[in-house]
């Protein structure tokens, strides 16, 4: 028996991040730093992490049309190249005053875009300091993230935040341990996912609780606490979990495993009072998953939080071959489903306080493989909400001409905005203070000084 046959076995709808790092024996003590405004604030705000699995090819999904750039973008794309045709025109006064197009399977987040509520970070990933091409060729590895162009370290560090090693925990989880007593129920995590386990949600203190898009959370056998109506098999597992254990691996996991109940008819309870949208969503994964997210969201104030931490993936995007076609298919669903999700959003009323966002381990090679694309670096992310500074470009979109200064090659570009900026604003948008973005992001120093009045991107109002 190995641990991840295990976590296998001993994994059910809820439990999470049910691993040593998170029992009574190896949990560390890292205080549980509230806000300074935790009391005084009763806001709300969610913000909704959305993963593009297997590296996003950017630079098809955000098109440069000025003549010039265009005819650099398509000399190095050749056969993957879209004709400007095809692309859907941003006026250039959203972009500053250069053109740009979108990929014509993304009309909803135009809509967003002309609208001030979807902006683009440009040529950005993972960085440990600002490096130029001459020190990346002939820098020295410290100098360079760990893993780079390679799917599982890629993705690990866009959800942790941490270029330079390999942690146990992610950014989103670190800062849901710093703020968790905003919220006044612990009975359900803050950090709700429906992509199963997942490192983004890890704290060293909070454990992400894992929801389905059916029903949200499912209890073990019939358990109604109100009636004396119980069957044998809600009896048996209600001596189980209820029980003490002298062997203290037995009893954190069982701890665990009740705690997971009981946040289930926690979770169930709000959910079956929560506010209700007539927003429309597609029968796929990806829309089923936001559909759920809106309605936890629905569910906020009979879950009794003020801040939530939502992580949902949508793999398929590593498009080795076939990324003409394949491409315009994922892109679709992803602009599909944000745009029914903002839209669910705004009639509950709440787009200035959810922010959406995605992430993807890289970007892909501007030159093609014959039928696609290769692994990359720098690429672009796209943030959705109402809080935002839209109709504005963030992040340097580089010169997509081979060989450029930027490009190491093949296409490949030295990201010119880190995750840490990125991620960075984000977390102070949530509420964290600017003091503690180091506990967060500890290379956020090399990037960003904690004494600068302005934010690191100021994609967001605050």
């Amino acid at each position: 028996m190995n641990r991840r046959n295990f976590l296998k076995i001993g994994g059910c709808t809820g439990m999470g991040y049910l691993t040593l790092y998170n029992s009574a024996i190896n949990l560390k003590a890292i205080g549980s730093a509230a806000l300074d405004n935790s009391e005084s604030t009763d806001d709300y705000k969610a913000m909704v992490c959305i993963l593009l699995a297997g590296g996003n090819d950017a630079y098809n999904m955000l098109v440069p049309m000025d003549p010039s750039a265009y005819k650099a973008y398509a000399d190095s794309r050749s056969n993957m190249a879209l004709p400007t045709r095809n692309l859907i025109a941003l006026d250039p006064s959203l972009t500053g005053g250069i053109p740009y197009g979108l990929h014509p399977a993304m009309p909803e987040l135009e809509d967003l875009v002309s609208s001030g509520e979807c902006v683009f970070i440009n040529n950005v990933g993972t960085l440990v300091a600002p490096i130029n091409k001459s020190k990346y060729l002939n820098g020295s590895p410290r100098d360079i993230p760990i893993g780079l162009f390679s799917h599982s370290d890629q993705e690990q560090q866009w959800q942790t935040g941490i270029p330079t090693d390999r942690v146990k925990t992610g950014w989103g989880g670190r800062v849901a341990d710093l703020i968790k007593d905003m919220n006044s129920s612990q009975k359900l995590s803050m950090s709700l996912s429906l992509s199963g386990t997942n490192l983004f949600q890890q704290g060293l203190e909070t454990v992400p609780y894992s929801l389905n898009t059916n029903n949200g959370a499912e209890l073990f056998g019939v358990f109604n606490r109100g009636v004396n109506e119980w069957d044998s098999r809600s009896r048996a597992i209600d001596s189980l979990l209820y029980d003490n254990y002298y062997d203290a691996f037995k009893q954190t996991y069982i701890d665990e495993i009740r705690k997971s109940h009981e946040g289930a008819e926690v979770f169930q309870d709000a959910f079956s009072r929560r506010e209700y949208f007539s927003t429309n969503f597609e029968n796929n994964e990806l829309s089923s998953r936001l559909k759920m997210v809106a309605n936890t969201i629905a569910a906020r104030k009979f879950l009794g939080v003020k801040r939530q931490v939502f992580f949902v993936s949508m793999g398929g995007f590593d498009h080795h071959d076939y990324l003409l076609d394949y491409h315009s298919r994922d892109l679709g669903m992803v602009s599909r489903a944000i745009g029914s999700f903002y839209a669910a959003i705004k009639e509950l009323k709440l787009e200035k306080q959810v922010t959406t966002f995605t992430i993807s381990e890289f970007a892909r090679t501007l030159t093609s493989n014959g039928d696609g694309s290769d692994h990359a670096w720098g690429g672009t992310s796209m943030v959705i909400g109402g809080s935002l500074n839209g109709k504005k470009m963030y992040g340097k979109y580089p010169n997509l001409k081979l060989n450029d200064d930027l490009d190491i090659g093949n296409g490949v570009f030295i990201p010119t905005t880190s995750t840490d900026e990125y991620f960075a604003e984000l977390a102070l948008w949530f509420g964290v203070s600017k003091n503690e973005l180091p506990t967060i992001f500890p290379g956020i120093k090399n990037f960003y000084s904690l004494s600068n009045t302005n934010l690191p991107l100021g994609f967001m109002k605050m």
